[in-house]
């Protein structure tokens, strides 16, 4: 949309030349005019106190549009080579929340060849429908044909709400679907919800690096879509009665729509730092000091059979890779343990965390803010709680094996 000025309106007050940042808007005869270094940002609106100044169609946009026809609500699931990704099943169980909250019903897609187990597991936690695209082409995630069937897919059944896993296959997907069918897409959010009296999906996520959480809506367009991270939705239970249905939806796809050519998969064959599965994490941030002290930490997870995370603050610092970290701007992690070693606490590492099960917190300072969401809080120095805590978990680990 172009910003326009109401010249009617304007009195030349110049509070819109001082607001804006291109130096895009003059005063010419005691009116303001937008010149070409306009970038359309919209940042001079606000400053204007006598409404002389407007998008274009405006008015024409914020019409309501008759959705009525668009009902329900899709999680996108996703597989790998037979075996489902536990993020599905999570965004499954926000999924029937939010249509309970509708009134309206709850669906899965599973895209792949061979998927007919994965669908009936699918099945046993509960959704009305799970749509079942099956076909040798979708056997291996490839953007074009998953693409091509999933537009095809929402295109006919119309859900009101579409959900990704923050995968990295669902975040190449679903930016590229939302493109095609017109409509916006909130990415990373850490709670959905649905706004009472509008009836439309409230999509929440962190911004301005994790110092402020946004709510956003899409008003205007369907449907509504969004990605979640792994671990953030809780997991469904299994229902008791399955009163949801298979249905196998044939989209017609040729080599044609293929423009990339798997010739081998290869597998990583090293250690995979697998944080979202994890039942306990092992953490440690800025207080761990010298980089020689992370020998304790490892000690300590490899007792308990842990992953280790770490803090934003360390993975900076060199002291480990990123794909360690724990955090707004990292991974979310949801273990049965989780143990914090010299972290503060910072409210970007704590939503990647909190929901944990059992916290232990270790931190020289009493006034950590994470100790205020920790189980237990041991305050001292780590170099000696650390070696104490793996010696007495190897020696109950030995009596109880």
């Amino acid at each position: 949309m172009k910003v326009y000025i109401i010249e009617e309106k304007c009195v030349g007050c110049r509070q819109c030349v001082k607001s804006c940042l291109y130096g895009a808007i003059e005063i010419i005869n005691k009116k303001a005019v937008i010149n070409d270094k306009c970038v359309n940002c919209g940042s001079c609106l606000s400053s204007c106190k006598f409404g002389a100044i407007a998008y274009e169609g405006t008015i024409k946009e914020t019409k309501k549009t008759d959705f009525s026809s668009y009902k329900g609500v899709m999680v996108i699931a996703e597989q790998d080579h037979g075996q489902l990704k536990h993020v599905s099943l999570e965004l499954l169980g926000k999924a029937k929340e939010l249509g309970e909250k509708l009134g309206e019903p709850c669906y899965v897609t599973v895209l792949g060849h061979k998927i007919s187990k994965i669908a009936k597991n699918i099945l046993e936690y509960g959704p009305d429908k799970v749509f079942a695209l099956d076909n040798p082409l979708l056997d291996n995630y490839q953007t074009d044909v998953y693409l091509k069937s999933v537009v095809t897919l929402l295109k006919e059944i119309k859900p009101a709400i579409v959900i990704f896993g923050a995968t990295n296959n669902g975040r190449d997907l679903a930016p590229r679907v939302a493109s095609k069918l017109y409509c916006g897409l909130t990415a990373d959010c850490t709670e959905l919800d649905i706004d009472k009296d509008e009836k439309i999906l409230l999509q929440t996520r962190p911004a301005f690096g994790g110092n402020i959480m946004a709510t956003i809506i899409s008003p205007n367009h369907r449907p509504q879509m969004a990605t979640v991270r792994p671990k953030v939705m809780k997991m469904p239970e299994k229902v008791n009665n399955i009163k949801g249905e298979i249905i196998d939806y044939k989209v017609s796809l040729d080599k044609k729509d293929l423009r990339t050519k798997i010739k081998k998969i290869v597998r990583n064959t090293s250690h995979h730092v697998n944080l979202e599965d994890a039942q306990v994490v092992v953490a440690f941030g800025r207080g761990i000091g010298d980089k020689s002290n992370i020998a304790l930490i490892e000690k300590l997870s490899k007792v308990l059979n842990a992953e280790i995370g770490a803090s934003r603050a360390v993975v900076d610092k060199g002291y480990i890779d990123k794909e360690h970290q724990i955090g707004q701007t990292g991974k979310t992690v949801r273990p049965k343990l989780y143990i914090a070693c010299g972290i503060s606490g910072a409210i970007q590492h704590i939503a990647g965390m909190s929901s944990s099960e059992l916290i232990i917190a270790i931190n020289t300072d009493p006034q950590a803010p994470i100790l205020d969401i920790a189980s237990y809080a041991i305050v001292g120095d780590l170099k000696k709680i650390i070696p104490a805590l793996t010696e007495e978990f190897s020696t109950y680990l030995k009596e109880t094996a």
